[in-house]
């Protein structure tokens, strides 16, 4: 039985090349679609089991497109096809539940290595990840995480605020079921270009475990240290006081808040330095085997006319996510 696969773009020439670039013994039927809209009428039209997805196209964008497949729990696996190259723009088509991203123009040998890695070509396969994509968040679960990361980030912020005498600025946070290709993506996205020290801390309670992982950029410790009051040599022995200190308050209050709201205490481990001074890029690689699929809610923090950058990401282990639905399931009843 042959595949039924969907290409969207609303350049006919991008649609026949990437057509011409699929592997020739691949038993598949391909469809086209012009624009977003057409796109989405397609899926419903004739379900194909892949789709490849330009972002920036007329009417609606693969962005909307994303989000509809999402929320509407349209089952097809999706690999983003644009020539929008922005770390910022790889991260998001992931987090809204793409599972590849292929840059413009499609490269022939890139796109049959993106197939042969995600096994797309075997059924089973497709059905796994299909099945995989459906277990993502509901949209009311994770406006409940996100509710409950604002309520507990908003109290570490305010320990921050007063031990510093600030004002620290508070994101929304994000919040997404991830892979270990996913997160690690996340991940060299914060700041591909920035050298950067990291400390990890694991927590567990309740049935639920995970780790926190704090970034600090390296160009924040000047400040840091000034605004803490140190105004010696700043060695690497010094900043790791340092990043030791800022982990200690955010992570330790952030894992406060989010067990005083879901009445489950957490027991944290020591913490354990990642690395210092490296491309975030070099911190994944160093920790490659440390994290698996995991509820991902991921924080940067700022303060107000200082360049300090801080991301502070919470990982759930896999196994968690069941408890963690449960213990919010009755913040759902009417």
């Amino acid at each position: 039985m042959s595949t039924l696969v969907l290409i969207c773009d609303d350049s006919k020439l991008a649609r026949r090349q990437l057509a011409r670039s699929l592997p020739n013994d691949w038993d598949i039927k391909v469809e086209f679609a012009e624009h977003g809209i057409d796109c989405l009428e397609k899926i419903k039209q004739f379900s194909p089991e892949i789709l490849f997805l330009d972002l920036n196209m007329p009417q609606m964008d693969g962005y909307g497109v994303l989000e509809a497949i999402r929320d509407q729990d349209l089952n097809v696996l999706t690999v983003v096809v644009s020539g929008d190259i922005q770390p910022n723009a790889h991260q998001r088509v992931i987090e809204l539940g793409a599972i590849d991203f292929i840059r413009k123009p499609c490269d022939a040998n890139k796109l049959i290595e993106i197939i042969e890695h995600h096994g797309i070509r075997d059924r089973s396969i497709r059905e796994s990840l299909v099945h995989k994509l459906g277990e993502q968040l509901e949209p009311e679960i994770r406006d409940i995480y996100q509710e409950l990361t604002n309520v507990a980030m908003g109290q570490a912020g305010d320990l921050l605020a007063r031990l510093l005498n600030v004002f620290v600025e508070l994101p929304i946070p994000n919040v997404n079921v991830l892979e270990v290709s996913e997160l690690h993506m996340a991940l060299q996205a914060i700041d591909a270009s920035a050298s950067t020290s990291g400390v990890c801390q694991g927590f567990i309670g309740g049935g639920v475990s995970g780790e926190a992982l704090l970034l600090l950029n390296d160009s924040s410790f000047k400040e840091v240290a000034s605004l803490m009051n140190y105004h010696g040599e700043l060695t690497d022995k010094v900043e790791l006081e340092l990043l030791m200190d800022i982990s200690n308050i955010l992570i330790g209050a952030i894992l406060t808040g989010l067990s005083k709201q879901l009445d489950m205490p957490f027991s944290q481990g020591h913490p354990v330095v990642l690395g210092q001074h490296c491309d975030v890029s070099d911190l994944v690689k160093a920790n490659k085997n440390r994290w698996k699929r995991t509820l991902a809610i991921e924080i940067s923090y700022g303060i107000e006319n200082h360049n300090i950058n801080c991301d502070l990401m919470l990982l759930f282990t896999e196994d968690s996510l069941k408890t963690l639905k449960y213990k919010v399931a009755y913040l759902l009843e009417d």
